[in-house]
């Protein structure tokens, strides 16, 4: 039996702050125990870590990634290697990317594509949530298979007309079918009909800069589908989860629907609480390394996200980590935005801007655990396996220093790919040293996992529901 004891840090839960010792035993936590009492005392222990002046936190869930995603003729730059690791630097040990169903394809067929992609590769544990690009009768049948084996969460897309697009009834017909199998819709919310209009009449006025990617992608459109999709929600008797809520108008119709007591969630990322359509006007092309879709928006609507954060009007921040080259990839679209890959690096860099956050004042310090690591992991069938702190729970365990500073930048990030949204930004807090699973990856800033640790993991329906 290996045993790990983690002495003198404070650990805090979504739930709870305490000054404790943690006994790790085979991967999973064995007990806490207050520090200095003699109960913690008497824990021995082949490895003993000092985490004096330091929090102990669970390891973050990011349920948003795209590792290796096609996209706009390219990929992701981020492979399950490298994203993975990444995201261990970044004090997350779990993640929940998506597998794509291709138009025609199986369910099955993209599952299987992306279990191949990361099997062997993942330096951390890792989850799958299912794109539905091709609703049908046997698409329908699949979704049963997929939510007894684990997969349990579906993303459609109101948005890109002729890829991921489901008009309103294919969605109707996938939020019915998880109303009877447990299974949650993910949505996409913005009306991808009206914005192709939007961006045609832009392109041909001459707007091509990567600016007006913001400007058509309007924050109205973003409301109106959101709205859209929590009532066929509605009308299918199913929950609904939006993805990468980015407006303010959208916020509300959220906090609507959960005043009326519908099962509607919502999750925003970093990027929307810490940057704005001022990234996308940086002058030349560099405002190409901002576009992601739903768009950066002005900076009036961060204190409404970060309110909905504050009331639970938005329960998750994940990154939608996509990240593209600006050298190669942005650069597909100099001269005409809609040709920009849509989407940016961020998997290393949420747990840290949100303890930002915290020092800034928006969030508490549970409320950081509560948003980046407990509710992601019940919103998604892994609690309290992941996302906690307790006996039993697997040993996904980071000592963070809240007191260390540091400069965000591509020059010390570990994502591949050739810039940082975040570049320059200073922070106070840095991850120290990262245990998944029991097992040292990131070690006093040292890189110390290996590919092939991360193992896949099957999930339970939706914890918010049973």
């Amino acid at each position: 039996m290996s045993r790990t004891v983690i002495r003198g840090g404070l650990v805090i839960t979504a739930s709870d702050e305490i000054h404790a010792d943690v006994l790790i035993e085979d991967g999973r936590i064995a007990a806490l125990a207050a520090s200095g009492t003699p109960a913690a005392e008497a824990w021995t222990a082949e490895k003993v870590i000092d985490a004096t002046g330091k929090y102990v936190i669970p390891g973050g869930v990011d349920a948003h990634t795209h590792m290796e995603l096609p996209f706009g003729g390219t990929f992701a730059s981020d492979t399950f290697e490298t994203g993975t690791r990444a995201a261990a630097w970044g004090g997350t040990t779990t993640i929940v990317d998506f597998a794509v169903q291709s138009v025609g394809r199986t369910l099955r067929e993209g599952l299987d594509a992306w279990h191949a992609k990361a099997e062997g590769n993942c330096a951390i544990d890792y989850a799958f949530h299912m794109i539905v690009s091709d609703v049908n009768q046997e698409t329908l049948k699949e979704m049963d298979l997929l939510v007894e084996e684990g997969v349990t969460s579906f993303k459609q897309f109101m948005a890109y007309p002729g890829v991921f697009y489901s008009d309103d009834g294919q969605i109707l017909r996938a939020m019915q079918r998880s109303a009877e199998n447990g299974g949650l819709i993910m949505m996409h919310a913005e009306n991808g009909i009206a914005i192709d209009v939007l961006v045609e009449q832009a392109l041909a006025r001459g707007e091509t800069d990567p600016r007006y990617h913001g400007e058509v992608r309007k924050a109205l459109l973003e409301a109106e589908a959101t709205h859209r999709a929590i009532k066929l929600a509605q009308v299918a008797g199913a929950p609904l989860y939006v993805v990468h809520v980015s407006a303010m108008e959208a916020v509300a119709e959220l906090a609507r629907a959960r005043d009326e007591g519908l099962n509607v969630f919502g999750e925003t990322c970093p990027q929307y609480l810490f940057l704005s359509t001022d990234n996308l006007a940086e002058p030349g092309f560099e405002g190409s390394k901002y576009v992601c879709s739903t768009p950066l928006r002005p900076k009036e609507h961060q204190a409404k996200l970060w309110q909905g954060l504050r009331t639970n009007d938005l329960q998750v921040v994940s990154t939608d980590h996509c990240p593209f080259c600006f050298v190669g990839q942005k650069e597909l679209g100099r001269g005409d935005f809609s040709k920009i890959p849509n989407g940016l690096p961020g998997v290393e860099n949420r747990m840290d801007l949100l303890h930002q956050a915290v020092v800034d004042g928006h969030i508490s310090r549970r409320r950081w655990i509560e948003i980046a690591c407990a509710t992601p992991a019940r919103m998604f069938g892994m609690y309290p396996k992941k996302g906690t702190i307790t006996p039993g729970a697997d040993a996904d365990v980071v000592i963070y220093d809240p007191h260390a500073e540091q400069t965000v930048s591509a020059e010390t990030h570990h994502m591949n790919v050739d810039y940082s949204a975040y570049e320059g930004k200073r922070i106070t807090g840095r991850i120290e040293t990262v245990l998944s699973r029991g097992e040292p990856v990131i070690t006093e800033r040292e890189y110390t996992g290996r590919a092939g640790h991360g193992v896949y993991t099957p999930r339970s329906t939706c914890q918010y529901l049973n």
